[in-house]
């Protein structure tokens, strides 16, 4: 058995302040791309995982793990299986790859064991192993509140073409993102109940216009070099370029497939360290 688990941008994020668990509290509108890992599920003697990816650990660190043994103990159930993550979402990059690699392990154990938690049940799970797999357990369009645990399925946004762009060598630390948000007291509040509603009413033009993310006042000032890409993504004519979640990735959107083909072939020659990928957006699984 395979199980696909797509990756994510935010349309919106905001960070409300520090909770008393030390997380914070966040409000955001998270969207499925079709940039996306597969796991493969193969029965065995004992639970063991590899992927394609050398420079991803399969050991306790790696969410997949934790989310195997997780599952075995909440619902009781084996989770001896192989299981073999061919990797295409970037690491460490905004996307939710290891979150939604492990809502994939979720899924894949719970439908194998004959589903014995059902999706309430998957997603306070998911919420025991990271802020974003809750999303990722169905992924489509949802606003996230709490420290992103909290979901509310939203209408199906727009078909929104991207072009997604990560600086090889360029890593962020969420936690340090998060640690100087704090500091960002001249940010402009991003207006989340103006995006819902944009997406309720199924208005493209006014959804572009109210994407934000808080967190971008913290990595691109860290990284003017963000900047300077950000402002080259927008010179090939994106609609809108915005970071997901923490970053360092960067999308854009364009008017269609042709035009982030060629507005990413345009990128690859300009930005030769800097992975590049053409994606989609896509629905619940």
């Amino acid at each position: 058995m395979e199980r696909t688990a797509y990756g994510k941008i935010n349309l919106g994020l905001r960070v409300l302040g520090r909770r008393p668990d030390g997380y914070h509290e966040v409000d955001m509108i998270l969207q499925s791309i079709s940039l996306a890992d597969t796991i493969a599920f193969v029965p065995a003697d004992t639970f063991s995982l590899e992927t394609d990816c050398p420079d991803l650990p399969c050991d306790d660190s790696n969410l997949m793990v934790k989310a195997a043994r997780a599952f075995a103990q909440a619902a009781g159930c084996s989770a001896a299986y192989h299981l073999s993550c061919t990797k295409r979402i970037f690491l460490a990059a905004g996307l939710a790859g290891g979150s939604t690699d492990a809502a994939a392990v979720l899924r894949g154990l719970n439908d194998l064991s004959g589903r014995p938690l059902d999706r309430a049940g998957l997603e306070r799970l998911g919420a025991t192993i990271g802020s974003d797999v809750p999303f990722c357990i169905y992924g489509g369009t949802q606003r996230g509140r709490g420290r992103g645990e909290q979901m509310t399925v939203l209408p199906a946004a727009p078909l929104l073409w991207l072009v997604l762009v990560k600086p090889r060598d360029l890593g962020v630390s969420t936690a340090w993102v998060y640690g100087q948000i704090d500091k960002a007291t001249d940010r402009e509040p991003v207006d989340m109940d103006g995006l819902e509603k944009a997406l309720r009413q199924g208005d493209r033009k006014q959804l572009l216009a109210l994407m934000a993310n808080d967190l971008e006042w913290v990595t691109l000032r860290a990284h003017p070099e963000l900047q300077a890409l950000k402002e080259t993504i927008a010179a090939q004519g994106a609609e809108k370029v915005l970071m997901s979640g923490s970053g360092p990735t960067l999308f854009g959107i364009f008017a269609g497939r042709k035009e982030a083909q060629q507005a990413a072939d345009r990128l690859r020659e300009i930005e030769r360290d800097a992975q590049i990928k053409i994606a989609h957006t896509v629905q619940e699984e």
